[in-house]
Parts: structure tokens; C-alpha cells; sequence
């Protein structure tokens, strides 16, 4: 049953993304900017509560209150990466417009890239590491100045339920550069929609969102191993089941010879 409705429900994601998508790229011919990102979170919005009605998948959310008060008030969200779940999740919880920090190569998938290119997010070449990170700071302060939060993921790619990445500190040097706090999330997607995976289980996903922690006079590698604590924390608290199965065996102990 899951997977004939992992089916129904990837059939709704491409039917409703063809539409939606068409609709950005003609409107971006009259409208740009923060309109044209609320149009295209339709697609993102469809998906998860398509998502809730066909898959059985709903949403916890612990620490909303943590969240900046204000339309111009900055933001920094570094979040905890183990599916697609997240990514298209936060644009339907949060009460900010959301740019996000992604490679370039995403934008040559039909439909969902061309739509991309259009908004108000900031794509990056990961081969030339200096020019990207200097493209994110040029643009995030842009953006944040007009009340846009910026999202990023600081394993930079999708992790295995029950483990943890390389926590790279791209995210609190534009925390340090711009001034902007940064807010800590873990999501614990996985339980229901697995990295790389097609079949969606029912279930609750938890969102715990930290409360902002200033960047101004910080040093990024020691912001990112706060930003690290709690979100890791928070994965073991939120999901004991995915990291005590993900936990590693002790090796076993080489057997004493016999006197």
C-alpha cells in the first residue's frame, strides 16, 4: 500500500510542478522577487500537504516562538539534511520568503530548475570555492536586507538517518560576514521519506527549531560547533530509533589463546 501510494503521490508532485512551474515562467515576465516566491511556493506547499492527505506524512513543530519577530528581522537557517522532505517543507511553515544556497547544476532539470532560475535564489558554481562563497555573501546581504532569509544545509549534502556529516562552516562565515543570527533546525525527515528514497511511510516528522544565536564578533568554526550540538542533540532526542539502529557495532575482541 505505501508504495502504490508513493506512486499516486509522485504523480501529483510531476502534474502539479509541470503546472505551477509554466505559471512561474510566464508570470516572471511581468513579476519578479518576493511575489513570484510566494506563486512558486505552491508547488513546494501542494507536495507536502499531498504528501500529508496520500502518504499518511505530518508535520511536528517545536520552538516556532524562536523564530525573529518583525518583516525585516534577518535570518540564517542551518538545518539538518536527511531528505527532500525538508527542503520543501520550510516553505510552507515559514513567515519569511526563503532563498536557497544551491548548485548550480540544479537548474538544468526541466520544469523545477527553469522555475529556480527565476526566483530570488542564490546558485553556485562548487568548483570554484572562493568566487561561490563570495557570490553568497554579495547576494545574502542583498537579500537579507529585504527581510529574504537565507537557508542552507551544513552537511551540504542529503545524510543517512542515524548519522552525521561534516558540519562545513559556509553558513556561520555569512552569519559572521552579514551580522545575521543563525537558527539551528532538526528535522527528522528521514523516518518517513529516506535519503534517496521512493516509497513514503506515514508518519510524524519533528521539527525543533533553536533559538537564534548572534553571529556579531563570533568565530565561524566555533558558531558552527554550537549550531552542530544542538541540532545532533536534538536528531537523538527527536529520533532514538533511526540512530541507535545507525549506531555502529563494537569490533570484536580478539580471543585470548589458551594457557
Amino acid at each position: 500500500m505505501a508504495f502504490i501510494r508513493s506512486v499516486v503521490h509522485a504523480l501529483f508532485c510531476t502534474l502539479t510542478l509541470v503546472v505551477i512551474a509554466i505559471a512561474v515562467l510566464l508570470a516572471s515576465i511581468f513579476i519578479r522577487g518576493v511575489p513570484l516566491y510566494w506563486l512558486a511556493t505552491y508547488w513546494m506547499k501542494s507536495v507536502v500537504h499531498g504528501l500529508r492527505v496520500i502518504c499518511g506524512v505530518h508535520w511536528r513543530i517545536s520552538g516556532y516562538d524562536n523564530l525573529p519577530v518583525g518583516s525585516n528581522s534577518p535570518a540564517i537557517l542551518l538545518l539538518k539534511h536527511t531528505s527532500t522532505y525538508e527542503t520543501l517543507l520550510m516553505t510552507a511553515i515559514m513567515p519569511h520568503p526563503l532563498a536557497y544556497v544551491f548548485k548550480k547544476e540544479l537548474l538544468y532539470i526541466p520544469f523545477f530548475g527553469w522555475a529556480m532560475g527565476r526566483l530570488d535564489m542564490i546558485h553556485i558554481d562548487r568548483s570554484a570555492r572562493a568566487e561561490a562563497f563570495n557570490k553568497v555573501v554579495k547576494q545574502g546581504q542583498v537579500l537579507l536586507d529585504q527581510g529574504i532569509w537565507i537557508i542552507m544545509f551544513p552537511e551540504g549534502t542529503r545524510i543517512p538517518r542515524g548519522q552525521k556529516g561534516t558540519y562545513k562552516t559556509g553558513g556561520t562565515r555569512l552569519a559572521v560576514q552579514t551580522g545575521a543570527p543563525v537558527i539551528p533546525i532538526a528535522v527528522t525527515s528521514a523516518k518517513c521519506w529516506p535519503r534517496k528514497g521512493f516509497i513514503k511511510r506515514p508518519g510524524v516528522v519533528d521539527v525543533s527549531i533553536g533559538k537564534p544565536i548572534p553571529s556579531t564578533g563570533r568565530d565561524p568554526d566555533e558558531l558552527m560547533a554550537e549550531v552542530e550540538a544542538f541540532i545532533e542533540s536534538e536528531m537523538r532526542r527527536l529520533d532514538p530509533e533511526g540512530y541507535a539502529t545507525a549506531a555502529p557495532k563494537p569490533a570484536p575482541q580478539a580471543a585470548r589463546p589458551t594457557p
